[in-house]
């Protein structure tokens, strides 16, 4: 079943917080599939300050970062009920690459997509875009730990 989430649905799933919680939206999310979700970059990010001062450019860990958020969410959905009540965990990510520099007033819209689903482990295939131009991809890998 297909879903959407603001910020409040967002939290309930994902444990990060101002400054770290970096997915605003989730716009389509199909468990066992995929997950379409935006971030707004706004010149008020605290990176800004020394990313770099006179041109802003969004670091692009933090870009990847924001999309294995996404992939989180992904994960956290697809999951079990009994295995929701678990941290997710970033473990691991390939085949990374940046295309373009992200700006204060971009819209970034990550897509992430279930390459593997296991008991513990997750790996997903994500994209970063803005304006419809690839600004970022990666093969993303996720672990289920504690609980929270």
């Amino acid at each position: 079943m297909e879903s959407e989430y603001d910020i409040q649905g967002i939290m309930e799933m994902l444990p990060h917080r101002y400054p770290f919680l970096l997915v605003d939206r989730v716009i389509k999310l199909i468990p066992d599939d995929r997950i379409v979700a935006l971030k707004n970059v706004t010149i008020n990010e605290p990176f800004f300050q020394g990313h770099f001062p006179g041109k802003p450019v969004m670091p692009g860990v933090l870009i990847i970062e924001a999309m294995a958020q996404a992939g989180g969410i992904l994960a956290y959905q697809t999951a079990p009920p009994e295995k929701r009540n678990r941290l997710i965990y970033f473990m691991g990510m390939d085949k990374v690459r940046f295309r373009k520099m992200v700006q204060p007033g971009d819209q970034i819209i990550f897509e992430a997509k279930i390459l593997k689903f296991r008991s513990k482990v997750a790996k997903m295939s994500g994209t970063a875009m803005v304006d419809d131009q690839l600004v970022a991809e990666a093969e993303l890998m996720a672990s289920f730990g504690d609980t929270k």
